[in-house]
């Protein structure tokens, strides 16, 4: 066999070979996302900064009183950077993946899981996940500029907040709950947890935009 004839072989077998590797690191990347989205459902992270209280002027305040306390679960902030280190496609086949494992074979939710969680109060925020990550992955796609960073995060942790919220009225709506309890659970489950949520995830979106591009350079 001529050497003519080996190079061109040599060349397909080589993009043969590249074709295989990239879906299947694309899998594995799925994948480990998955797990990483799973363990921040159960990462319970609690916050404290200075406020001014409402009663300021009052004569029984205490050092406590300027000290506001917050929980927090990191999951929408870890979602960002999901869909900023591997882009629109491979971040939507994750949350398709969490939410199939969590309604049809383990209780990965926060609550739990199965088919019933679709009951629950907390499933819109975690069904709004698939417009989030769309929308955001199309700004990233273009370019990951300061704007569109900023854009794609604002964006989507607007969108899982609002869907999250017309979700739960309509639940709470279907099971006859009080207009209390329905505010008091918009305000616990988002109220100032949306500004936390903006600012965390924006910071894991930087860190995913140097983590995507590691993984395109491997990927040459």
């Amino acid at each position: 066999m001529t050497q003519e004839v080996m190079i061109p072989r040599m060349k397909r077998l080589n993009e043969e070979q590249k074709k295989i590797k990239i879906p299947m690191l694309n899998i594995v990347m799925v994948f480990c996302s998955v797990f990483l989205l799973i363990g921040a459902t159960f990462v319970n992270i609690n916050l404290k900064h200075y406020i001014l209280p409402i009663n300021l002027f009052s004569k029984n305040l205490t050092a406590q009183d300027f000290i506001y306390s917050f929980s927090i679960i990191p999951q929408i902030p870890v979602l960002m950077f999901i869909c900023s280190a591997l882009g629109k496609k491979m971040a939507t086949m994750c949350v398709m993946l969490y939410i199939l494992i969590g309604l049809f074979f383990a209780p990965i939710f926060a609550l739990g899981g199965g088919i019933t969680y679709i009951g629950e109060y907390s499933f819109g925020y975690i069904l709004s996940y698939l417009p989030a990550v769309m929308v955001s992955g199309t700004f990233f796609n273009k370019k990951y500029s300061f704007l569109n960073m900023i854009l794609a995060t604002v964006c989507a942790v607007l969108i899982i907040h609002i869907f999250g919220i017309i979700y739960m009225v309509l639940v709470a709506i279907i099971r006859q709950d009080s207009g209390n309890f329905i505010s008091g659970w918009i305000a616990a489950q988002s109220g100032l947890k949306i500004f936390y949520d903006v600012i965390i995830s924006f910071v894991l979106v930087l860190i995913g935009k140097y983590v995507n591009a590691f993984i395109k350079y491997v990927l040459k």
